[in-house]
């Protein structure tokens, strides 16, 4: 089973996407509050996937994502931005920093393991 790392400030929103993943069959998921909690998480074990949002204290998710791509064992793993940025540009931003998919808040469950479900197939 693929194991997970959520990367959120918000404590329910991380709740919300732990529960909605485990409905799907993804139990192995790891949560990290900020980016520099997710960084250092990431470090010290090896996940499958990554959903981080992009406004978070300390780290935000963009630059997380181009810390993450520094490291090997990160250089291709499907890394997933959930966030209520929705601008092309930013979009784009999130392309360019090596982001995999990107997933507008408010999610939808089944649309988000859809897309988890596509990006851990590859």
């Amino acid at each position: 089973m693929a194991k997970l790392l959520i990367v959120d400030d918000s404590t329910m929103l991380r709740d919300m996407l732990s529960y909605a993943l485990s409905e799907g069959g993804y139990s192995d998921v790891v949560e990290a509050v900020d980016g520099v909690d997710g960084l250092e998480k990431a470090k010290s074990a090896l996940f499958d996937l990554i959903i981080t949002d992009v406004n978070m204290p300390n780290m935000d998710g963009l630059t997380l994502i181009g810390e993450l791509r520094k490291l090997p064992q990160y250089s291709s793993k499907p890394i997933l931005v959930l966030t209520t940025e929705r601008s092309d540009e930013m979009k784009a931003k999130g392309k360019a920093a090596g982001a995999t998919g990107w997933i507008v808040k408010p999610f939808v469950p089944d649309q988000l393991l859809k897309a988890v479900n596509i990006v851990l197939s590859r």
